[in-house]
């Protein structure tokens, strides 16, 4: 008898994606308040203490060999560093509802990048996955926003070409991370592996952190904003680790998968409804394209009889 999967499963995967979602559209507001890699320093370095207990190898785990160790690096500089630069500054200069329209198409990059570096077999639903997404992005490239609120009808200033080209770099350095994830978690725990990414990426950043730092004034950051930035730090490294493998333990992997439609949706409601941006007809075309390329490359392949799926799902990942 099939063993039933509990609720409480279901709706950490759920949880975990929307947090996702949830801290990308935020993040435009640390951007606004905090340089660039001044917020990615803090943020790594507040993980980083939060994260000191999992440094420890889980009982009967081996030693990292050089390999670990190289592919922990690389992990961490496409994965943590290139991808918190790519998106923080690609919100700031395009906006959250691009963004989330942008980051749909980490499935389908992930695809590719398995098709590409680990032989992994990629069928047509998959290039469809990838052709949705580029078209949705170049559909929201394309459309003339409607006019801002408090704007006086003036339609509100197009979002600079170059956030698109951060944002795609985030989708690429994710994709990356994820591929590589692939190659590590056979040998070292998901905790683990998050705690030493992170102290990577705080190592790589911490040169361009202090020079900002330097020049920076920490009285003008609001209270409420050193809160954002305690739950972005908290939230990007490690409640949405846990919750993503608390959920997976009782969920297919190949399920699991359809959960990443929540981080556009998640960031996309925050974009519209707590930043006040506009989103017209065109923003909603480019959406619905973006939602179903999730779907198209997260949506379980059917399975041959006492079988194994034919097609991988990449499984979502932590931004």
């Amino acid at each position: 008898m099939a063993k039933t999967t509990p609720y409480w499963a279901w709706m950490a995967l759920a949880a975990s994606t929307t947090l996702v979602g949830s801290y990308v559209g935020l993040s435009k507001l640390l951007v606004a308040a905090l340089p660039v890699f001044l917020l990615a320093w803090l943020r790594f370095g507040i993980a980083a203490m939060a994260m000191l207990h999992w440094l420890r190898r889980a009982p009967g785990e081996a030693p990292l060999s050089p390999r670990d160790r190289r592919l922990l690096f690389w992990e961490s500089f496409l994965g943590n560093f290139l991808f918190s630069i790519c998106m923080l500054y690609g919100v700031k200069l395009s906006g959250v509802v691009a963004a989330g329209v942008v980051m749909a198409g980490i499935p389908a990059a992930v695809a590719l990048g398995s098709w590409w570096l680990l032989r992994e077999r990629v069928g047509l639903r998959i290039w469809a996955a990838v052709a949705c997404a580029v078209a949705g992005v170049v559909l929201l490239a394309l459309v003339r926003s409607p006019a801002a609120p408090g704007s006086g009808g003036a339609p509100a200033a197009p979002a600079s070409p170059w956030g698109f080209v951060l944002l795609l770099g985030a989708v690429l350095c994710e994709a990356s991370y994820v591929v590589i994830g692939k190659r590590l978690t056979a040998q070292v725990s998901p905790r683990r592996i998050s705690a030493l990414i992170n102290l990577w990426g705080l190592a790589l950043v911490t040169p361009f952190g202090l020079w900002q730092a330097s020049r920076f004034d920490f009285g003008a950051v609001s209270t409420p904003t050193w809160a954002l930035l305690v739950f972005y730090a908290l939230a990007a490294s490690m409640v949405t680790v846990w919750l993503w493998m608390a959920g997976l333990a009782h969920v297919p992997a190949a399920q699991s998968g359809v959960f990443m439609v929540m981080v556009p949706v998640s960031a996309a409601l925050v974009g519209v409804l707590l930043l006040g941006e506009p989103f017209g007809a065109g923003h909603a075309a480019a959406f619905a394209f973006a939602l179903l390329g999730v779907l198209l490359a997260t949506w379980p392949a059917r399975r041959p009889e006492g079988g194994a799926a034919r097609e991988g799902v990449p499984s979502p990942t932590v931004m």
